[in-house]
């Protein structure tokens, strides 16, 4: 007798047919089981069979099964069902006889308890895994907060002795060239003696001379010796003797003696001039025409009063020139020293003042 043919497919088209197509195969089943010889026969039910029968529905379904993985069973159940059910699932089937008698039932009530026992399971894997993922979201919401920074400890780098530095540039400032020290000044300020002394001799000469005219007495020698005082006459020789005094020592500066002793000769016509002068601003030129001018310049030309300015003037330049020089001397000394010090500064360079 041959097994019990079950219709296959390669691909179902819903679920529907796949559920007729068991049915089908159900009846053809339990037809053939009918035929086996040794089969208990439906109608006695005190019979005893000598072998535990196959349920041809259960062999149906996990020949489906095999054909078809996932035909009976939603995929979330398939995909999370727990590895210890599914070994036990085929210890169960591995331990079901090759061969059982097919016992009766109602192909309707079948199907409907399997179709609500897959949806069972499938609620149960669904309620299974929801709780499971509850369950790790309150973990999570509950958890101990950690620093979302992971904490890493650096060993702190080795002191590395810096580089010596190279030494910062000294800026030194460069020692100024000496500056020569004149001798103008020293010129002036003994010009000023000079002029002091001229004024004097030349007063002593004015009076001299009138009193040689007669014109001064011992009755009225103290208004003779005030009033060339208040005139031109005494004060234009005297101012324009300094200013030749000064101008030669001005032009000689630092020179020798020898040099007042040539040119003194200009500082005596200064004061000669000076006299004449003098003699023009007491007229007054300025009411005088040119000829009466010209004619009372030259009634002083060889006046004794003249020529005693021109002596005093030309001597007392060489005598005080001669300490103008001399002055003129130790200023050379002073250059020459200071220069000296600047050379040795130098040549020795730049060095730091501590």
């Amino acid at each position: 007798m041959s097994d019990p043919e079950v219709h296959k497919t390669d691909k179902p088209a819903n679920v529907d047919d796949v559920v007729g197509s068991a049915n089908a195969s159900l009846d053809d089943a339990a037809a053939a089981g009918a035929d086996v010889p040794g089969a208990p026969v439906q109608g006695s039910e005190n019979t005893t069979p000598e072998s535990k029968p196959v349920d041809p529905d259960l062999a149906a379904f996990e020949e489906a099964e095999r054909d078809h993985p996932g035909l009976f069973s939603s995929p979330a159940a398939t995909q999370t069902t727990p590895a210890s059910e599914r070994t036990y699932g085929r210890d169960d089937a591995d331990a079901t006889p090759a061969f059982v008698a097919p016992v009766p039932r109602d192909d309707t009530a079948t199907s409907s308890y399997d179709r609500t026992d897959s949806s069972d399971r499938a609620d149960s894997f669904d309620r299974t895994g929801s709780y499971d993922r509850e369950e790790r979201v309150a973990d999570a919401a509950y958890a101990p907060h950690a620093d979302q920074v992971e904490t890493r400890i650096v060993p702190s780098e080795p002191l590395v002795a810096s580089a010596a530095q190279a030494p910062q540039p000294i800026f030194v400032q460069a020692p100024e060239p000496p500056r020569d020290r004149g001798n103008r000044g020293t010129a002036g300020a003994i010009g000023l003696l000079a002029t002091v002394v001229f004024a004097l001799l030349y007063l002593a000469a004015t009076i001299g001379i009138r009193a040689a005219a007669g014109e001064v007495t011992g009755e009225n020698i103290g208004d003779a010796l005030v009033a060339p005082l208040l005139t031109w006459g005494f004060w234009t020789p005297v101012v324009v003797f300094f200013l030749g005094f000064w101008l030669l020592g001005a032009v000689i500066n630092r020179g020798r003696w020898g040099l007042w002793v040539v040119f003194g000769i200009l500082v005596g016509l200064f004061a000669y001039t000076g006299h004449i002068l003098g003699q023009l601003f007491e007229a007054p030129f300025w009411m005088l025409t040119a000829s009466e001018g010209l004619e009372l310049a030259g009634s002083q030309l060889f006046q004794p009063l003249a020529i005693a300015a021109f002596v005093f003037g030309r001597e007392l330049t060489i005598w005080f020139g001669a300490w103008v020089a001399r002055s003129g001397a130790r200023k050379t000394e002073l250059n020459a020293e200071a220069q000296r010090e600047y050379e040795r500064t130098l040549e020795a360079g730049p060095t730091l003042a501590r």
